[in-house]
């Protein structure tokens, strides 16, 4: 496993991010978009997160090689004690636990920002991804089916949660 760093991420970081996330665009249901993120959608993104929602990256070797990020699960006030997690790892260095460690450092936050439960949106054909929640506490709390369609075909959305 590689040795991570694990920081909040910058403007400067926003490049490598998008590269990461654009390849699962285009080659993975792990992300229901179908067309690249321009770097433009990218700040406006980045710009939505905060303190109150933070984006990491993950470093070795001076390289942002993994993201994460917690989101607002739902516009409506009530919610905000909810958040939405996201973990990307660089596509030529999954299983190699650094998803685990992006997560691990998701929920601590989370837990230290106090908010109530993590919600994690999951295609259901993406096993090492829904795994890797489990692993981590999350429970399967729903399952969609045929929400989703890319690729030529009809995909299922798993929820899964963590209370904290």
């Amino acid at each position: 496993m590689p040795e991570l760093a694990i920081r909040l991420a910058t403007p400067a970081d926003l490049e490598a991010i998008n590269a990461i996330y654009n390849h699962y665009v285009f080659h993975s249901t792990c992300t229901y978009q179908t067309e690249a993120s321009t770097i433009e959608e990218r700040q406006a993104w980045f710009a939505a997160h905060g303190p109150e929602y933070p984006v990491t990256v993950g470093q070795h070797d001076s390289q942002v090689i993994a993201w994460g990020s917690l989101s607002l699960f739902h516009a409506r006030a009530a919610y905000r004690p909810t958040v939405e997690n996201s973990v990307y790892v660089r596509h030529d260095l999954l299983g190699q636990g650094i998803g685990r460690q992006m997560l691990a450092d998701l929920i601590t936050r989370a837990q230290t920002l106090r908010y109530h439960s993590i919600i994690a949106g999951v295609s259901a054909d993406q096993t090492p991804s829904v795994k890797l929640h489990e692993r981590a506490g999350f429970v399967k709390v729903a399952h969609l089916r045929e929400v989703g369609y890319k690729f030529n075909r009809w995909l299922d959305v798993i929820y899964l949660q963590k209370m904290l």
